[in-house]
């Protein structure tokens, strides 16, 4: 999948109150039912969405296939979202999931969960601990994918999260069990154990989900690996975890990678085994970026050091343009002179997609809408100042 300033979203936005609270067995209230209307209206979708609104009327009480249904159209809505935005590439933003850790490893046997522990702000996940070793017994996403694809009316992309945040962010109650520790021999024993879960779960888990996904269609797969620079001397493991779950889909459809609020540099050198691996590798760059207008290294302090990084690799640049953790509405004017800047540097079109630093969850979806609309439209802008 190749496109000149490719533009798509990188994984979550909100969901949708009425979703929310019918899920949490909460009674609906008149202005989530007005929320459905008017956003069913801007998306145009209110002739079609009569099921819908009526299914809310019933407001508290719903069954588990009414859940499934309202979880449908959340999907439906988030899908139109996106593409009435304008971008190439569309997601539902996860309206089928709880988040992108708690929703796999419920579906993953060996594990069990200890509790919520913070992942920032206010946000909370609930933590697991490996206590076998880990498998599934049916793919994950299938079912989202196959959802999405029905209501979408553009290349659909579908991400997963891989095996080295799993790990990361999970207890190690089976592969570590008699592992000693405070010896030299048992350091060594606790990093082969590591290694060990990290093939498991890439093989075991990941690859079957992706095979699948492949298998039905899917053409753009996205792995996220937030966790990825957490351990910098586990590098060289996250890279063979990537291999590992990718296998022998390498080069069978475009698979992307998102990484985001990290030090870059610490994943060189080996990052570049990943070529011809991952297709697109996703950074964040407008969080640590200024907010003037300009193409100069001095203004663009945000992009130049990562930008560096990967201009002589063949990565395919996902390109972070908005900050996900602000309502600030990036100036179209601001997000054109970032990708101009950062065409100056990779010198190819082809390799640069457009994307916000991450999901957008914490995001209403009018700032969303608002972000993502003046995203388009500075490629837009781009694509007419480039002749592309």
């Amino acid at each position: 999948m190749r496109k000149p300033l490719l533009t798509h979203e990188i994984g979550s936005l909100a969901k949708p109150n009425w979703r929310v609270k019918a899920l949490r067995n909460l009674p609906l209230t008149d202005q989530d039912l007005e929320e459905a209307r008017a956003w069913a209206r801007r998306l145009d979708l209110e002739q079609d969405a009569e099921e819908l609104f009526a299914l809310l009327e019933k407001r508290e009480g719903f069954t588990r296939e009414e859940k499934r249904t309202l979880v449908a159209w959340a999907s439906r809505f988030a899908v139109r979202l996106l593409e009435k935005a304008g971008l190439d590439v569309v997601y539902d933003g996860e309206q089928h999931r709880v988040e992108m850790y708690e929703y796999p490893i419920r579906r993953i046997q060996g594990f069990e969960f200890r509790g919520h522990v913070r992942s920032f702000d206010n946000k909370y996940y609930r933590k697991a601990a490996v206590v076998e070793k880990p498998s599934v017994t049916q793919p994950y996403h299938l079912e989202e994918y196959q959802t999405i694809a029905r209501y979408a009316t553009r290349p659909v992309k579908i991400p997963i999260t891989g095996a080295y945040t799993l790990v990361d962010w999970s207890f190690d109650e089976y592969y570590l069990q008699r592992t000693p520790i405070g010896t030299a021999e048992g350091l060594r024993l606790r990093k082969e154990a590591r290694r060990t879960f990290l093939r498991d779960v890439a093989r075991e888990v990941i690859y079957p989900n992706l095979k699948a996904l492949v298998e039905a269609g899917a053409d753009f797969l996205q792995i996220d690996e937030p966790a990825a620079t957490t351990h910098p001397d586990e590098v060289p493991d996250f890279v063979q975890a990537t291999i590992d779950s990718v296998g022998d889909l390498k080069g069978r459809v475009t698979f992307g990678m998102h990484i985001c609020f990290s030090d870059y540099s610490l994943l060189m050198p080996h990052l570049r085994e990943l070529e011809g691996v991952i297709h697109e590798m996703h950074f964040e760059y407008a969080n640590r970026d200024s907010r003037e207008p300009g193409v100069s290294p001095e203004v663009r302090v945000g992009y130049t050091k990562t930008l560096n990084l990967l201009k002589d690799t063949r990565f395919i640049v996902g390109l972070g343009v908005l900050d996900v953790h602000t309502n600030f509405i990036e100036p179209v004017e601001l997000i054109r002179d970032r990708i101009l800047y950062a065409l100056d540097v990779i010198q190819d079109p082809e390799r640069i997609y457009v994307a916000p630093d991450c999901g957008l969850r914490t995001r209403t979806w009018d700032v969303a809408f608002a972000k993502l609309r003046n995203m388009v439209e500075a490629v837009e802008q781009v694509k007419a100042k480039q002749g592309l």
